[in-house]
């Protein structure tokens, strides 16, 4: 009843029932006493499909059911004559139902009873007839017996393995296995066929591995049927069946199979056609043999294949189409192709149509003497037939009816009586099927009734909308009226409207509506009557709100929440955190009007939202409490409490009343540390946009009072929102209403078009004014509109929506359109003129005189006569040329048949086609495009496309096996654009920024590799290469030479070696050396006695020779060896020509000068060898040798 409330089940269901009624069908209530009372023809409610199969192993049932009142009773007819069921005492019919049970318990034979019945409902208003019912039993016949020789074939031939299945009902699911029951592995090159067979596009020896055996499960039975297996033997040139040539890249060329073209399996020949029915799927297949396996392409001439409904299946070679359209017909084809060249097979589709429903027949429900029809309207392809019977008699034996008038597809019903009561079949048939359909006439004069319980109660909301129901029912149908208090005056206009199923809607709830109110339901046969009690309530509100806070951790906080409500309602206050329900803890007190929350712990920030609710209505008021930790507790007030949005506005007044103005004063909110910086004053209106809050105006942070100014007949609400620089505020709470006095519109709707959506209408639209533009109640347009530069009279219409549809117009014709607003102050201003077309139609002339000239190798110039204007029904947009590549010149070079378009904008008679494949045949076909679309093709025209410069060879490949030689390599261009007569190669060497001497090499066309003789190992090459045409050379490819591995060593010695640094650093080293060997002379001239006790870092043993200073005798004396002496091959000792040269010391790798020019000799070397090995060489040490390593 109300809004607010969820009204119970009949509302709605009545509500339903009372919008139909005006439409002119009257559906009986579901009430259980109304459903008694009346009298009513049967409906078949229940039955079995058209195409019965069943189960021989079953009983059969035949459904039939039905409802009327008084109960139908039932009979059927076998083969169009009466079924006597009473003589068969296997078949009976379920009590109360007409549904058959055929029992086979006690023997019979289901076959019996095959055929096609009908069943027939009929109490005395009339009769029901169900659809007809084709009862067949399911049939699992078994495979005839066979004995089949082995299957000889050539390796890479094709091959058809034939099914043949029993034909079942229904028919079987087809699937290949061997006689060991592993399922046969299916791809691209071995698949089965929709029709069963199994299909080789080549044969290979591995097939011969298995056997092949086709299985024909049947649905009903639920058996699978095995039919004797195939054995292939293969024939083959190369008889090893080598497993690890099935990964190999061309195994066909690896096992000595030659190459084919692609040619068709299935279906055979280069065309072939097929019929589907409108909502089936339709499904293409194409099956091809070939060496190697061909790929399948699908494309659909003139046009794309449906996204939407078109998938691939069997690995490319069916495609299905789901539920089939009439837009699906047309010529579809399927592309084979391998790399020895591609066939195709064009299958022309055409989509029929079994018949379907525009219109069908409803139930119709009539006073007495009330007019009505029934229409049956159906399509189909061909055009389906319309037989009308009455009560299952065809209507022209039916005896005369003057109330009755048959025209076609309808039958018009004119001052109808009780008399007039009957069912009414409709049957529409074309050659692909049927529909039939029951549709009754009842004549009924019943009283009003009342349908929803008396003396409601509803409570509703101050200010909110509300929505009184009376459902009732009565035939005629009843006019209602609505009262107040007992008062004479109906209820409508104003705050009040009464839609057309008589609810009663109050758009603002105000205390003055509360009261007593009285649906009145009339026809001529009575009136009743009910009454419903309004009580308005006041809305809850928090006036009182929690506001944010910062605290303490362990202190103690109090949230407010002060509610004010209607005190006859329950009120229930809740509180949410974070927008989840607060659970109350021990920590927590929730009172009436407060939630305290104590020993504030971290884990309590967050938001908080207090929920003020009763049973109609609710107000909610958010906070946000912020927890600070101990350590850090702020040491002023200032820094305590951060910014913070402002608190919303308060206490909102209006003052100072005029027609078109208003003061709004409020005041402000805490500011939370950081200033107000504006206002924003938003509005909300109850008619057009109720709830929905607008941008009024905006006011600087200083001022609280403001006057608005409004626009006419808006029933105004204001609230506030405050700004500063963290956010905005929580919306003020809304003012008061004021709704300003009326006025005739001052403007017109905007953006006024007419377009037309069908090619015999013209759209009408515009932008709906809103309420501020409004300015009075029952805001509505007249829309006024004629054919442009004619003298006809206006048409004009009163539209209460943002759109009108003129009909029946002449193609694509300019019509002057105005559009006024008016309420029920007066008009608007006068509108201007806007000029509109109505709709197109698809363009009936081509382009004609279409020639063609090349240009160059890529783009053709065109030129065309242009239609005449009145061909083109619509605004012209463009022409087009559909182009499509038919072939290459180039033989066996596969292309792409893709069809493209240019387009050519505007009326003009020219245009360049570019982007074109060089050396190739086109096809091209021009079309001028309107609105609707393409126009009829021209004539076909086709041109030659020369020569042009190749692509760029493919995959160029720079590979150094050597620091000698650099190995070529690329492949032939994607596109030759011509016939290739040779490649160019041109490169050069480079070493950093410098470059040599270009060379150039040209090959033959078959040519693709090529060694180079390095000139020198250091330098790169940067190798350039193009291929060639009789026009020039094409694209380039560029490669350069890797790196040698001691590019960068080289360069970084070279670089070194000629900086100044370096040399100066040489010069002092030697200069350094030259003085130690000068050192060295002079302590060699004093003697053979060398100071070095100091120097050791070893204790001396007892047979070290040594005087008593301390210092070692290096005499001859003791005719030792050192160790930097070799023996000779008569065993002598043989000095390196000295015992102390300073090669021996210097290059012996062993020997060391110390910081005062002494030398530690050979005796120390073991030592300083064990401390230095595995670091670093001594002679890193030795002046000599470093000049030596940097030489």
């Amino acid at each position: 009843m109300a809004r607010q409330q969820q009204p119970p089940p009949w509302v709605h269901a009545a509500f339903l029932l009372c919008l139909l009624s005006l439409s002119g069908a009257i559906e009986i209530p579901m009430d259980p006493s109304i459903q008694n009372e009346l009298s009513q023809p049967p409906t078949i409610t229940k039955q079995s499909v058209k195409d019965h199969i069943v189960d021989p192993r079953d009983n059969i049932l035949i459904e039939c059911e039905a409802k009327g009142n008084p109960a139908p009773s039932f009979h059927w007819t076998r083969n169009s004559r009466f079924f006597n069921i009473a003589k068969d005492p296997r078949v009976s019919m379920r009590r109360r139902s007409g549904t058959l049970v055929i029992d086979f318990r006690s023997g019979g034979r289901p076959e019996e009873y095959e055929g096609e019945y009908q069943c027939f409902a009929r109490n005395k208003f009339g009769t029901a007839l169900s659809n007809r019912i084709r009862l067949q039993v399911s049939k699992s016949p078994l495979w005839p017996k066979e004995n089949l020789d082995p299957v000889v074939v050539q390796e890479g031939a094709p091959l058809t393995l034939q099914c043949n299945p029993p034909p079942g009902l229904p028919s079987p699911v087809i699937f290949w296995m061997s006689s060991s029951m592993e399922p046969i592995t299916q791809d691209k090159r071995v698949s089965q066929g929709h029709n069963g067979d199994l299909y080789f596009s080549n044969v290979m020896l591995q097939d011969m591995q298995t056997d092949y055996s086709c299985n024909a499960r049947f649905h009903f039975t639920h058996t699978i049927q095995q039919k004797n297996a195939f054995t292939l033997k293969v024939l083959t040139n190369n008889p090893y069946n080598d497993s690890s040539l099935r990964n190999h890249p061309d195994i066909y060329s690896a096992r000595g199979v030659a190459e084919r073209t692609p040619s068709f399996m299935y279906p055979q020949g280069t065309a072939s056609s097929q019929m589907v029915l409108r909502g089936m799927d339709l499904v293409l297949e194409c099956i091809a043999s070939g060496v190697p396996t061909p790929d399948i392409a699908w494309y659909k001439k003139g046009g794309d294949l449906p996204s939407d409904k078109a998938k691939f299946e069997n690995f490319n070679k069916a495609l299905r189409i789901t539920n089939v359209s009439e837009e699906d017909s047309g010529e579809y084809f399927c592309l084979a192709s391998n790399k020895m060249g591609s066939i195709r097979h064009t299958i022309s589709v055409r989509v029929k149509a079994a018949p379907y429903w525009l219109d069908e027949p409803k139930n119709l429900i009539l006073a007495p003497g009330e007019d009505g029809r029934l229409v049956c309207r159906a399509n189909g392809n061909p055009k389906p037939t319309v037989q009308w019977m009455v009560n299952g008699e065809p209507l022209q034996s039916a005896p005369p009816n003057p109330n009755r008038e048959v025209a076609g597809d309808t039958i018009i019903f004119r001052d109808t009586q009780i008399s007039s009561r009957a069912v009414y079949q409709c049957n529409t048939s074309n050659e692909h099927g049927y529909l039939l359909a029951n549709a009754f006439v009842s004549v009924l004069d019943v009283p009003p009734r009342m349908l929803s319980p008396r003396n409601q109660l509803i409570r509703v909301i101050l200010y909110n909308r509300t929505r009184l129901d009376c459902p009732f029912f009565g035939s005629p149908i009843p006019t209602l009226r609505w009262f107040k208090n007992g008062q004479g005056s109906n209820l409508d206009g104003g705050n009040y409207h009464v839609y057309e199923n008589g609810s009663l809607e109050i758009k603002m709830i105000r205390k003055e509506d509360q009261g007593i109110y009285t649906c009145v339901a009339t026809n001529i046969l009575g009136k009743a009557e009910n009454q419903v009690r309004l009580e308005v309530k006041d809305p809850t509100r928090i006036y009182r709100m929690p506001e944010d806070q910062v605290a303490k951790r362990g202190t103690t906080v109090q949230l407010e929440c002060r509610v004010k409500h209607d005190p006859s309602l329950k009120l229930t206050v809740s509180w949410l955190k974070d927008d989840e329900p607060l659970y109350i803890g021990n920590r927590m007190k929730k009172e009436d009007d407060s939630l305290t929350i104590f020993g504030v712990a971290e884990r309590d920030q967050g938001s908080y939202t207090c929920v003020a609710s009763t049973e109609l209505d609710q107000d909610l008021a958010k906070a946000y409490l912020t927890v600070l930790a101990d350590q850090a507790t702020p040491t002023n007030r200032l820094a305590a409490l951060p910014k913070g949005r402002p608190d919303r506005p308060r206490d909102l007044e209006l003052t100072d009343l005029a027609e078109r103005s208003v003061r709004l004063t409020w005041i402000p909110g805490d500011d939370n540390n950081s200033p107000i910086t504006d206002y924003v004053v938003q509005f909300e209106e109850d008619q057009f946009q109720p709830g929905v809050w607008h941008d009024h105006s905006k006011f600087p942070g200083s001022v609280n009072s403001a006057v608005l100014q409004l626009s006419p007949y808006v029933n105004y609400q204001f609230r506030v929102i405050a700004i500063n620089e963290v956010g905005s505020s929580h919306p003020s709470l809304p003012s008061e209403r004021y709704r300003t006095s009326g006025a005739p519109p001052e403007s017109n709707p905007a953006d006024v078009k007419g377009e037309g959506t069908r090619k015999n209408n013209m759209e009408i639209t515009w932008t709906p004014m809103n309420a501020t533009s409004a300015f009075g109640p029952n805001l509505r347009y007249i829309v006024k509109w004629r054919r442009r530069e004619t003298r006809e009279t206006w048409n004009n219409v009163t539209v209460w929506g943002s759109r009108y549809v003129v009909g029946q117009t002449p193609v694509y014709v300019p019509y002057e359109i105005r559009v006024q607003a008016e309420n029920d102050f007066g008009k608007g201003p006068e509108p201007d003129t806007v000029i509109g077309y109505s709709g197109e139609d698809y363009p009936r002339a081509a382009p004609t005189d279409v020639k063609i000239r090349v240009l160059n190798s890529t783009a053709i110039s065109l030129q065309w006569n242009r239609v005449y204007p009145d061909t083109v029904q619509g605004q012209l947009r463009e022409y087009r040329a559909y182009y499509w590549r038919e072939s290459s010149l180039l033989k066996n070079l596969w292309v792409s048949q893709k069809r493209q378009q240019a387009s050519f904008p505007g009326d003009r008679p020219r245009g360049v086609v570019s982007r074109l494949f060089p050396y190739s045949n086109y096809k091209l076909e021009m079309v001028v495009v309107n609105g609707r679309g393409d126009g009829p093709r021209s004539e076909t025209k086709e041109f030659t496309t020369p020569e042009g410069v190749p692509s760029a060879p493919r995959r160029f490949r720079v590979r150094q096996p050597n620091l000698e030689t650099i190995n070529l390599e690329w492949d032939h261009p994607e596109h030759p654009n011509g016939i290739l007569i040779g490649y160019t190669l041109k490169y050069v060497a480079f070493n950093g920024t410098k470059l040599g001497k270009q060379i150039v090499e040209n090959f033959s066309p078959n040519q693709t590799k090529f060694t180079m003789q390095r000139a020198d190992p250091v330098s790169r090459y940067r190798f350039t290469l193009s291929a060639r045409t009789q026009v020039g050379s094409g694209e380039a490819a560029t490669e350069e030479s890797p790196a040698p591995p001691n590019e960068a060593y080289t360069n970084n010695q070279a670089d070194i070696a000629t900086q100044g640094w370096f040399i100066g650093l040489m010069c002092a080293i030697a200069l350094l050396v030259l003085i130690l060997l000068i050192v060295c002379f002079i302590k060699r001239s004093r003697g053979g006695k060398y100071p070095v006790r100091e120097k050791k870092d070893v204790p001396l043993g007892p047979e070290d020779p040594k005087e008593e200073d301390g210092s070692f005798d290096y005499s001859d004396e003791d005719n030792k060896p050192l160790q930097g002496s070799q023996t000779s091959l008569d065993g002598t000792i043989k000095q390196q020509e000295s015992d102390d040269s300073l090669v021996d010391y210097g290059e012996g790798g062993e020997g060391q000068f110390n910081e005062d020019g002494s030398f530690i000799g050979q005796y120390t070397v073991k030592k300083d060898k064990e401390e230095t090995e595995g670091n670093e060489s001594s002679e890193a040490t030795s002046p000599v040798n470093a000049i030596y390593s940097l030489a």
